[in-house]
């Protein structure tokens, strides 16, 4: 557990965090009894892991774009998946970008804070060291079907895994959806017909949605197809919903947007916690890329946790009753 102190556990404790996000970058830590060690330490703070960040087989180009070295890639990421689940830890979330997370800039929003903005025209994709750029980042342009096949051919060995581990895989949306980035389609977690597809071909209760909020609200209800709400209901009635990333953007694509704090972007996120109690959610909500505030990281954490658990109390009050979806988790 290095680098995490016990003064950050210590303020997880008092917002009344129940679940954390434990990111573990070297790879040969990446064992069951290393897992085991986490959740000892964490739990001295009445904190259980929810889930294990893995960069190493998350948003992984040979496993996407089926390069060289996918075979080994995929069996990388099945031997995480039975190291999870052989340390208690049942929830891992995936993407599926080839080319990573894009963006231009950061940039002032309410009160100065800082925050990342993307203009499309002005844009370049970064994961785990690399940077990503240009009309064509992986040297040709890529099919939509060959997209497809390769997800198939990686779901079909991880699903079975997942299941023998007792172990929910979240796929999280593209960031952002829908265009064709670097020459490589986002077609497959860019809009609701596609997860829907990759659901059905995955044909597991093990594989489900990473929802995150912020990503489908990139896209808005015109590229997605259906609003978050609408998303939010259909997944979570199926039982496909396993996470929830809580956070709001400024405006849709395609004009240039930037992320916002919980109550400064366009989205009503009361209606989205409403639409959660809905379906009787009773997986984790997170805050994610929260805006640079004053005082450190730690500000935004506080003040992101405290909104959404404000939400979660209306919701509940105005149903009458109290609902699973308490769960906060924290990102360090």
């Amino acid at each position: 557990m290095d680098g995490v102190s016990d003064e950050r556990l210590q303020l997880l404790q008092q917002l009344d965090v129940k679940w954390a996000m434990y990111a573990i970058r070297e790879r040969e830590r990446h064992t069951a009894d290393y897992y085991q060690q986490c959740k000892e330490r964490l739990a001295a703070f009445g904190l259980q892991i929810y889930r294990i960040a893995n960069q190493s087989v998350h948003n992984v180009p040979e496993i996407t774009l089926n390069l060289p070295g996918r075979d080994e890639k995929v069996e990388e990421f099945c031997q995480f998946i039975r190291n999870l689940g052989e340390a208690g830890i049942h929830y891992n979330t995936y993407a599926h970008m080839g080319n990573g997370i894009w963006s231009s800039r950061r940039t002032a929003g309410r009160g100065g804070v800082t925050a990342r903005e993307l203009d499309i025209k002005d844009a370049q994709g970064h994961w785990a060291g690399e940077t990503y750029k240009g009309q064509l980042t992986h040297g040709r342009a890529y099919g939509e079907e060959e997209l497809w096949e390769n997800y198939e051919y990686m779901i079909r060995r991880v699903a079975p895994v997942a299941e023998e581990a007792g172990v929910y895989i979240g796929i999280h949306p593209d960031d952002p959806p829908v265009y064709a980035l670097g020459g490589i389609p986002r077609c497959i977690f860019g809009n609701f017909e596609g997860y829907k597809r990759a659901m059905e071909i995955a044909d597991s209760p093990n594989i489900g949605v990473c929802l995150c909020v912020g990503c489908w609200l990139e896209g808005g209800e015109r590229g997605m197809g259906v609003s978050v709400e609408e998303a939010i209901r259909y997944f979570g009635e199926r039982k496909k919903l396993f996470k929830v990333h809580f956070r709001n953007v400024s405006n849709p694509m395609p004009e240039p947007w930037r992320e916002t704090f919980i109550d400064d972007g366009y989205q009503d996120m009361h209606a989205v916690m409403q639409a959660l109690r809905s379906v009787e959610y009773d997986g984790a909500i997170i805050p994610d890329h929260i805006p640079a505030m004053a005082g450190g990281q730690e500000t935004g954490l506080a003040y992101s946790i405290a909104y959404m658990r404000a939400l979660v109390q209306a919701v509940n009050n105005e149903s009458g009753g109290r609902c699973s979806c308490e769960n906060s988790t924290a990102v360090w």
